[in-house]
This record gives structure tokens, sequence and C-alpha cells, in this order.
């Protein structure tokens, strides 16, 4: 989401009728595909609402500190919700590491681009377009960048990134066929509408530094206790099985 439109996101949560038991929920865009099954199942449990907000890492961040009203911050990037603690923006009691991302290689079932050659395929003559998340704030397109140099061919291909504002819209573009092929989170590959139009294959991990989702309650979340109980609810045992379900790594305690 673009730094300017959480203005109205406020807007419209602002007139909403006050319901003290919603949490809102801003949540980076990895978690697009998982958040409905994980917050219907806190909703089961607890009988409180989650009002979800999804947008890249980095433009989440600075729309906390410029005041957008969410209650719970959950980054593709534990860097930065240390920093929002750093900053006295939120609580540090409840910085928490959920979950690792994983990137993909991924292409349209009608594509002629070889997964097989993995990141390297990237640098053959017929792959003009390649979809990535902007590394400026999106931790999947630092990482996909990472990933590119390890291999050797960031150089050679970097004329061909196309930016998406944060990964889903990246997927946006390689679903669309706007682009050849794009670097993605496995957590939107495995969801219905990717799986059904196309393949992937996992890059190695060892590829690119670890793609650490944190979470962490805001200091002015409207309902402290629910904030408290969902960032909780994420370190439970199902939580982290499903989210496992859903391509994302188990963190090591």
């Amino acid at each position: 989401m673009r730094a300017g439109l959480w203005l109205l996101v406020g807007m419209l949560l602002a007139a909403r009728p006050a319901v003290a038991q919603d949490v809102t929920v801003a949540a980076a865009s990895d978690m697009q595909v998982a958040f409905p099954e994980l917050a219907a199942r806190f909703e089961r449990a607890t009988g409180l609402r989650v009002q979800p907000v999804f947008g890249s890492s980095g433009n989440i961040f600075t729309q906390i500190q410029n005041g957008a009203p969410y209650d719970v911050f959950l980054s593709a990037d534990m860097e930065y919700a240390r920093r929002l603690v750093e900053l006295g923006f939120a609580a540090r009691d409840g910085l928490t590491a959920y979950a690792r991302g994983r990137l993909v290689l991924w292409t349209r079932n009608d594509s002629k681009v070889d997964l097989k050659l993995g990141l390297i395929g990237l640098g053959a003559e017929a792959v003009r377009r390649i979809a990535i998340a902007n590394p400026e704030h999106a931790p999947y397109g630092r990482a996909a960048v990472a990933a590119l140099r390890h291999e050797g061919i960031y150089d050679r291909v970097r004329g061909r990134l196309i930016l998406g504002e944060n990964i889903a819209q990246a997927a946006q573009f390689a679903q669309s066929g706007n682009v050849d092929v794009g670097i993605l989170a496995l957590s939107l590959a495995l969801g219905p509408s990717l799986r059904a139009t196309g393949r992937h294959v996992e890059i190695p991990a060892t590829f690119h530094p670890p793609i650490e989702q944190g979470a962490v309650w805001l200091m002015r979340a409207k309902n402290p206790s629910a904030a408290r109980q969902f960032v909780r609810f994420l370190q439970q045992p199902a939580s982290i099985a499903y989210l496992r379900t859903m391509g994302f790594e188990p963190v090591s305690r």
C-alpha cells in the first residue's frame, strides 16, 4: 500500500461504528493468503474480530510512525518491528519472531521459462521482465536481490526487474503475464490462484539472509488486551503448524 493511502484507511476505520473488541492487524503482503484462516481461528477462539490491512513492511513501518490506527504489526522483516520498539511505538514485551518466509521462482503455466535452471535461467535473452517486490521497503525484494547476487547474475538482469510496491503486487505482475517470471513468496505461490495458474521452484534459503517475520503489538493500540492476545496466538503450536502448511518455516526458540 502506498504511504499516502494509510490516511484513507484510518478515515474508513474511524468512520465505522466503534467496536471495542476489534483488533486491527497491519500485515506484510506475504500474509494475504494465510491470514484469513488464521484470523478466523483467532476469532473462534476469542470472540474478538480481526480487521486486516496489508502492505509492504517498510510502508507500514512508516505509517505507524505517522499515526496509523493499527493495533498489531506483522512484519516480513524482524528489524522493522525491533525499530518500532526502540522508537517507542511498540511494546518490548510483545516483540516476537513468529516465522521465516521463503522465496520461490514462479511463472505461468503457459510460460516457456525453464524453472529447472533456477535463477541462472533468468539470464536467458528470452526472459525480458522479472517481477520482484521493491527492495527499498519490501523484505522479499531485498531477499530477491541478495539471491540474484549470490548467483552472480544481478548485474545482468537488473535492467529487466519490474518492481511491485509489495510482494503481492509483484505476484499480480507475474500472474497477469506482463512479466515472464516473478521472484515471490512461497506463501503466495501456495495460494489457490497462483497454484492454479502457474508453477514454482523454491530458491534455497542459503541464497539470501533469513526472511524473519516479526510480530509486535503497538503502544497506541485501541484494545491493548486484544492486541496482546493476537501476538500470543501466533506463538501457539497450532498457529505455527498452520503457518508451516502455508509456506512459512518455524523459528527455533
